[in-house]
């Protein structure tokens, strides 16, 4: 059989129908393809928190109170946690690419009936029904971009299709806010629908197609679960997005609770501006090192809640445990989606939906178990009870040493091997 630098004709000629290329040729990540996954997260991400900045300016339109609208957040929240699960499992068979084009058309609907309606009950119907293609995307958008891709640049594209979500926290948001206080609330969320008109245009020309899941290799969701490192990975993921939220959630009083005089867009520009440099960090080292950086990111993490705790009164360490809440956290969705992902194997989309439950599911418990912190002992507990939580996760981490958090870099397998039993993907120590 014909050979090229030891990968066969047909092998090379499997992976070119793919969209994949060889090893020999493998450095080239499909960037017009992972970016638009990329704004399809910015695009879920600003839709999702845009009305927290705009309460004021949405309850005056609407004419309901400020709480009312704060609902909008968590019914889009809720829509996401209901659909997660049962999303992934009834679309797994589908093609990717309709699939990512009917979620990112649910967008469009959404935002524009946002936009125009003046009844509070269809505003909220709108979003529920948003956070439900919000499952649809992110149980789809992390495997999706380990197809584009041989191997052993998964991380590396699963970092670049991530970078929506930290763009829309750090710059999205501040800018829907400003925005819409200039021109108003109902043409932020148009201009929302006209982005997601831009990414329809932009999946149909640069986004190449991808099989869904043929139904004699799907795994029941229980055995999902069961695969060997699945458990500590979605385990870790809860207490890692727990303890981030607790002080997100609650940065305002937080901050006001340091007496520094430092204001809260600053202090989030700081946190937002770390996160982009760590999820560069994240893309650029994931796949040497996977573990070394989930255990490094959660001691940092922890270190930082150490210091705010500590010596949070004083502007220099209060700005350096900033930096580093923010560096740490910002790779932390491509960190943990891959070693999902890699633990998972061909039910990374299945298992990724959990993850999706998992983030939520933290996202509540963080707003409910920082509310309690806040009310009973003072927005200065924070760090302490943030830190007692990112050890447990470090601990588990730490633990899922043979299936989860593996050590060393990433193994490149033959091909196939991506969507192969978590078995025979597992390393061990």
């Amino acid at each position: 059989m014909q050979q090229r630098k030891g990968i066969s004709v047909p092998r090379r000629q499997r992976l070119q129908r793919n969209g994949q290329s060889s090893p020999e040729g493998g450095e080239r990540l499909p960037w017009a393809a992972l970016l638009a996954l990329a704004l399809a997260g910015f695009v879920n991400i600003m839709t999702e928190t845009m009305p927290a900045g705009l309460l004021p300016q949405i309850a005056a339109g609407v004419g309901v109170s400020e709480t009312a609208v704060g609902q909008w957040v968590t019914a889009y929240a809720a829509g996401t946690v209901a659909a997660a699960i049962p999303a992934a499992a009834l679309t797994r068979g589908l093609r990717r690419k309709p699939l990512l084009l009917i979620a990112v058309s649910g967008f469009l609907v959404a935002n524009t009936v946002t936009a125009t309606t003046e009844a509070y009950g269809v505003a909220i119907a709108a979003r529920a029904v948003a956070g439900g293609f919000s499952a649809v995307v992110w149980g789809m958008v992390a495997g999706y971009a380990r197809r584009l891709v041989p191997r052993h640049m998964a991380g590396r594209a699963m970092a670049v299709a991530m970078v929506g979500t930290p763009l829309a926290l750090s710059i999205g948001v501040p800018l829907g806010t400003f925005s819409g206080s200039v021109v108003g609330w109902r043409w932020a969320f148009a201009g929302m629908s006209l982005l997601s008109a831009i990414l329809i245009v932009w999946v149909i020309v640069a986004v190449p197609d991808r099989p869904g899941q043929p139904a004699r290799t799907r795994t029941p969701l229980a055995k999902v679960l069961l695969i060997p490192g699945v458990a500590p990975v979605l385990a870790t993921t809860f207490l890692w997005i727990l303890a981030h939220n607790v002080l997100y959630t609650y940065i305002a009083p937080y901050v006001h609770s340091t007496g520094l005089g430092v204001r809260v867009d600053v202090t989030l520009l700081v946190f937002g501006v770390a996160a982009l440099a760590g999820i560069w960090f994240t893309g650029t080292f994931v796949d040497r090192g996977l573990r070394t950086l989930v255990l490094c990111s959660l001691t940092a993490f922890a270190l930082g809640c150490l210091l705010l705790g500590l010596t949070g009164h004083l502007l220099m360490p209060y700005f350096l445990a900033v930096v580093v809440w923010g560096f740490t956290f910002g790779g932390a969705a491509t960190q943990v989606q891959t070693a999902l992902s890699d633990a998972a194997g061909r039910e990374g989309d299945l298992a990724t939906s959990m993850l999706v439950t998992s983030f939520n599911l933290a996202i509540f418990g963080g707003g409910g178990l920082g509310g309690i912190a806040l009310g009973d002992l003072g927005a200065s507990s924070f760090p302490w009870i943030v830190l007692v939580v990112v050890v447990s996760a470090l601990v588990i981490a730490a633990v899922a040493r043979r299936h989860g958090f593996p050590p060393g870099p990433r193994r490149e397998t033959a091909e196939g091997d991506e969507h192969s039993q978590s078995s025979s993907l597992s390393c061990t120590a």
